[in-house]
């Protein structure tokens, strides 16, 4: 059994949204994924920014992605992209999404595509990595806590959507 990571191609957006929906339904939300395979090339090889279709002031694209094979197969994919820390000065990565097929976990491609992240995150001076896990995930916390990550307990994360987002961003 041989596994290697590679980059995400554009061939590969059929596979990536694929993924993504995979993912969706082992978290629970299925019907929450919008997004297609217009919006999935634009964040990952395109110069506009899909929320807003704004140009990337930083001229490129706002994600990564990174494709991992077992004998050459995909069965899995991670997702990452730069963050900033005011208190380091400088940009952290941000795991966005990690999933393996579930006929391929214990295999060892996960760990290989979190280390390939962890690499870029090394590669790239990026102070650290974060990532968030939902509580219920209990093999997926074991598997990171082997790993040396820790838990940050003490912080929540909130999120504005929908129409909440609509509502605060064009109050006065």
């Amino acid at each position: 059994m041989a596994i290697t990571i590679r980059p995400a191609t554009p061939a590969d957006i059929p596979l990536i949204l694929r993924f993504i929906r995979e993912l969706a339904e082992y978290e629970r939300e299925p019907q929450a994924v919008i997004a297609t395979e217009s919006l999935i090339h634009d964040a990952l090889f395109g110069r506009a920014i899909p929320c807003s279709h704004i140009a990337n002031p930083l001229g490129g694209p706002i994600a990564e992605c990174l494709i991992g094979l077992i004998d050459d197969v995909p069965h899995g994919f991670a997702v990452y992209f730069h963050n900033f820390s005011t208190w380091k000065g400088r940009a952290g990565l941000y795991l966005e999404d990690l999933y393996v097929t579930p006929h391929s976990r214990g295999k060892g491609l996960g760990l290989a595509l979190l280390r390939a992240v962890a690499r870029v995150a090394v590669q790239r001076q990026c102070p650290r990595m974060e990532w968030a896990v939902l509580d219920w995930n209990t093999p997926a916390i074991d598997f990171y806590e082997k790993l040396g990550a820790r838990r940050l307990t003490d912080w929540t994360i909130c999120r504005l959507d929908g129409d909440a987002l609509a509502r605060v961003g064009s109050a006065d």
